[in-house]
């Protein structure tokens, strides 16, 4: 019995660390894409098209990129807490924000995946990432 614990613990650790490196990843690259580093004109013409002055790009991407460290990071257990409430916010946000200006699923279900990738990092976390 105690082994069979040990099996599904063990997968729990490893979907955990997969869903978490997803996150993680869409976090950093997000912030990457928002300091209009990847594609110039791409994120600006987002932002004007949700109806969104370009700076705030800047900003979300200033909270992606520790959001993604404080995520897969080790401790820092009440800002992982913090961390996955504004991804949460933030993919949630999107979506909501692309509904409103009337585009189609494929722009709303993308972020609506990520918050879900987020919730289940964050139910599926081992005790010792916990507050």
């Amino acid at each position: 019995m105690k082994e069979k614990n040990t099996t599904t613990s063990r997968g729990k650790l490893i979907t955990y660390w997969i869903i978490t490196g997803f996150v993680a990843f869409e976090l950093a690259l997000g912030a990457l894409w928002d300091f209009d580093l990847v594609n110039k004109s791409y994120v600006p013409r987002v932002m004007a098209h949700l109806g969104y002055p370009p700076y705030v790009a800047i900003i979300f991407g200033c909270w992606k990129l520790p959001a993604s460290y404080v995520i897969a990071g080790p401790r820092m257990l009440r800002l992982k807490e913090w961390a996955y409430a504004g991804s949460f916010f933030t993919f949630t946000g999107a979506a909501a924000s692309h509904l409103a200006a009337g585009d189609g699923p494929a722009a709303i279900i993308s972020p609506l995946v990520f918050a879900t990738l987020t919730v289940a990092s964050w139910a599926l976390r081992p005790s010792w990432r916990k507050l």
